[in-house]
């Protein structure tokens, strides 16, 4: 036989009120994102670990590339110096070739009645003691000076008459 059994109710169709739904939406949405949050703080913790354990490697790394470059500071110490002084090597030698040229250029003015018996250059100044026969080839000597382009002036600083070389004469060059 079956079974039918009348049911009986009760209770009418009540539904739950609003205040009711609100609380049992807010409680559900409340646990929902009390969840989220820890989700996020448990990652967020997870997270820290690695960059904790990056810090320290990079941290190892630092203490290695500073304990090279200590080690190499006394190599760059002397590379430093050799640069600087192949560069005041490379500066004199520039100057050096310029003064060559300068000396290359009076000695050439040099007529053959004038003999050369010092010649001193120190920083853009040029003495000659030189040894004059004659006048007149002093004044050629000196008229040729004159029109070298790199001289800036010309001082007859001493003449002496010598009876057993002529005159004795010392001439100060300034340079350009």
């Amino acid at each position: 036989m079956p079974n039918n059994s009348p049911s009986i109710n009760l209770a009418k169709n009540r539904q739950l009120p609003v205040v009711d739904r609100f609380l049992n939406w807010g409680l559900t949405v409340g646990r929902l994102i009390i969840i989220i949050t820890e989700v996020i703080a448990v990652i967020a913790f997870i997270y820290r670990f690695s960059l904790d354990e990056r810090l320290i490697d990079l941290h190892s790394a630092i203490k290695q590339k500073q304990n090279m470059v200590s080690a190499l500071k006394n190599d760059e110490a002397k590379y430093r110096n050799l640069q600087d002084r192949i560069a005041l090597a490379s500066t004199f030698s520039v100057k050096a070739a310029a003064s060559d040229q300068v000396i290359t250029d009076i000695i050439h003015l040099v007529p053959n009645q004038i003999e050369v018996t010092n010649l001193l250059l120190n920083k853009g100044r040029m003495n000659l003691d030189i040894n004059v026969l004659s006048i007149s080839s002093l004044e050629a000597f000196v008229e040729s000076l004159k029109n070298y382009e790199k001289i800036k002036s010309i001082s007859v600083d001493n003449i002496e008459n010598r009876p057993s070389v002529g005159l004795s004469v010392n001439i100060t060059i300034t340079l350009k």
